[in-house]
């Protein structure tokens, strides 16, 4: 037997083989401070770059909705131009250049700056600036009884076929909303409620202008060759078009008549939405409380149940509220000489923020998304539009058909 080897040498070997994978994990560890700063510095890069690109957007829609109808003035095309409004050229611009950067593998790099939640937030608090609070003491009217009851009807209505259909909640709560109220604006202040996904938000918005485009001429055919009385024709314009802009192009086109009655039907649908997204919020919170944590008590008093209603509730909704009561005050206090520039201002940032923000649901808009979407929340739409017609009409014959102007 050959006894082991203790010569020093031997060992030195043992040593060197055991030693040797141990300057291994120092190379990476030294190195990996080196890479994050430039990583960091690319990224704010691309953010800056999307934002050019949003601003960008941005004014060039607001040149074009100035530009547009006076190079087609005096053509066919010149009467639809004038009637042709921001967020129309807002989303089909931010749709052509999500398509363009998508081409050329920017859009994801610079998405950071796509802010649509943000824009869309800081606009709707702007816009409770434009409407009278005192809409919700004062107007018992018929304007009101039909945006109750339009309201009511279009919303349980494509609630129920959008369930039916087997479309996801908060799908169907955009759908719904955006139908019943106020178009792409409601549709936002839904999102914010039921915590909605930005393609879901995107798709309605598209859904909202394509529809709603049409009826501003649309509409105003139909009520001529019906016969229609002018405030007849103007409830039913402001109660049936879903986008402000669309009903004020609308009746406009069917004439100052129509389009006074229009306009007051219209804003009496916007002051209640903040009532909707008050009572969405609570739907799906409670909901979320039921569905997602069995065993959990229901009840609106119980402490869990109002935490997590306080965390979901859409803040901005209750700057919306607070706009629109400071703007009434004002209305009541300050003279109309000093109160219209600064409302005048308001409006200006309210339009320039809506406008980034609808460029931004064309830049954040997924061909996927709309395809996993399918055809149900189209057919969900076109249906509800209908019913919307029909139930809008009868409302404005009953409620308008001795109205004098």
């Amino acid at each position: 037997m050959t006894p082991p080897d203790n010569s020093p040498a031997h060992a030195a070997e043992k040593d060197t083989t055991v030693e040797v994978p141990s300057p291994v994990p120092v190379a990476p560890a030294a190195e990996a401070p080196l890479t994050a700063a430039p990583s960091s510095t690319v990224r704010i890069g691309w953010a800056v770059g999307g934002l050019v690109v949003v601003v960008g957007l941005a004014w060039l829609v607001q040149f074009l909705v100035g530009w547009v109808p006076e190079a087609t003035g005096g053509t066919g095309f010149g009467r639809v131009a004038k009637s042709i409004e921001y967020p129309v050229y807002a989303i089909v611009l931010g749709f052509a250049a999500n398509a363009l950067l998508s081409a050329i593998g920017l859009r994801d790099r610079m998405s950071a700056a796509f802010r649509t939640e943000f824009f869309i937030k800081v606009g709707l608090v702007l816009l409770g600036a434009t409407i009278d609070f005192s809409i919700f003491v004062r107007a018992f009217g018929p304007a009101v009884v039909q945006a109750y009851l339009l309201i009511t009807a279009v919303f349980l209505f494509t609630w129920w076929l959008a369930g039916r259909l087997g479309i996801d909640d908060k799908l169907r709560a955009l759908l719904a909303t955006s139908l019943a109220v106020c178009g792409v604006s409601a549709a936002v202040a839904a999102a914010g409620a039921v915590q909605a996904k930005k393609e879901q938000l995107a798709f309605t918005a598209t859904l909202v202008i394509v529809f709603a485009v049409p009826s501003i001429f649309l509409l105003p055919w139909l009520a001529n060759v019906m016969g229609l009385t002018d405030a007849v024709t103007g409830a039913w314009i402001g109660g049936n078009i879903d986008t402000t802009a669309a009903v004020t192009a609308a009746g406009a086109v069917a004439g100052e008549g129509p389009l006074q009655i229009a306009s007051i039907v219209k804003v009496t649908q916007n002051a209640l939405l903040g009532v909707v997204a008050v009572l969405l919020t609570m739907f799906f919170a409670f909901k979320v409380v039921a569905d997602d944590s069995p065993g959990t008590p229901k009840k609106i008093t119980d402490p869990a149940a109002l935490k997590l209603l306080r965390g979901r509730f859409p803040k901005f909704v209750l700057g919306f509220l607070a706009a629109s009561v400071v703007a009434t005050v004002l209305g009541q206090t300050m003279s109309p000489e000093m109160l219209e520039p600064r409302l005048d201002v308001a409006k200006d940032i309210q339009v320039w923020a809506l406008t980034l923000a609808f460029v931004s649901i064309g830049l954040e808009f997924k061909v996927q998304s709309a395809k996993e979407a399918g055809w149900k929340p189209v057919v969900v739409f076109a249906a509800a539009t209908v019913v919307n017609l029909v139930v809008g009409l009868a409302l404005a014959a009953v409620l308008f058909g001795g109205f004098e102007m």
